[in-house]
C-alpha cells in the first residue's frame, strides 16, 4: 500500500509538472505573438514626413474647402494606413468638374468629371503611385449603404498651397475625396463636409 502511495504521489507530481510546462509554453507563445503584432503595427505606422509652409491665393470654397493660411505649417505624408477589407477613412467632398474646387484635371486620365459621376481621389499612400487609377473601390457608410466609385485622382498628401492644388493644404493621409454623386448615393448630407466611412478594393 505504501509503495503504491509513493508511486501515486510521483505520478501526481509529474502530471503537475507537465501541466505547468504546458501553461508556461502557451504563455510564452502568446507573449511572442503579441510582440510580433506590436512590431508589425510599428513597422506599418505612417508618420509625418515633413511640413509645408502655407501660402494663400485664389481658393475655391465651393465644397467647404480648407484654404491655406500664410505661414502655417501643414503636415505632409508619403504613406497611408494599411488597406484592409474595411479600411477606416475620412470622406471629404470634392468637385472634379471644370472650375470646381478640385483644381486641375484628374491625374489618372487628365480629364474633368461632372458632379454626377461616381468618382474619388485617394490620399497619396492609398493612391499608391497610380496603382489604383481607374479602378473601383467600395465605400460603406455607417447607415448601411455602400457604393462603388472609380479612382480618378490623388488627394495629394505631400504638395499643396499652390495654384495646381487650388491653394488648399496637403490632404491628410486617410482621405477618400468623393464627388457629390457619391455623397448622394450614400445618403449623406453634403453640408456635414466630412464623414467617417470604410472602404476596400474591389
Amino acid at each position: 500500500m505504501r509503495t503504491h502511495s509513493l508511486i501515486d504521489r510521483s505520478i501526481d507530481r509529474l502530471a503537475m509538472a507537465n501541466s505547468f510546462l504546458a501553461f508556461a509554453t502557451t504563455l510564452l507563445l502568446l507573449l511572442s505573438a503579441a510582440a510580433a503584432v506590436a512590431s508589425g503595427h510599428r513597422t506599418r505606422s505612417c508618420r509625418v514626413s515633413g511640413r509645408l509652409h502655407g501660402k494663400s491665393g485664389k481658393c475655391n470654397r465651393e465644397n467647404y474647402s480648407d484654404c491655406c493660411v500664410p505661414g502655417k505649417l501643414y503636415p505632409q505624408y508619403r504613406c497611408s494606413p494599411p488597406v484592409t477589407a474595411r479600411t477606416p477613412a475620412t470622406m471629404t467632398l470634392n468637385s472634379f468638374a471644370r472650375g470646381g474646387d478640385g483644381g486641375g484635371p484628374s491625374e489618372c486620365d487628365n480629364k474633368y468629371h461632372p458632379d454626377h459621376e461616381m468618382v474619388v481621389a485617394l490620399s497619396t499612400g492609398w493612391f499608391d503611385r497610380s496603382s489604383r487609377c481607374l479602378k473601383n473601390i467600395r465605400i460603406a457608410a455607417a447607415n448601411g449603404r455602400s457604393v462603388l466609385a472609380k479612382v480618378v485622382d490623388e488627394c495629394d498628401s505631400v504638395h499643396g498651397c499652390d495654384e495646381e492644388h487650388d491653394f488648399q493644404p496637403p490632404c491628410p493621409n486617410n482621405v477618400v475625396d468623393a464627388s457629390p454623386a457619391v455623397w448622394k448615393a450614400l445618403g449623406i448630407p453634403k453640408k456635414v463636409g466630412e464623414h467617417r466611412i470604410t472602404w476596400s478594393d474591389v
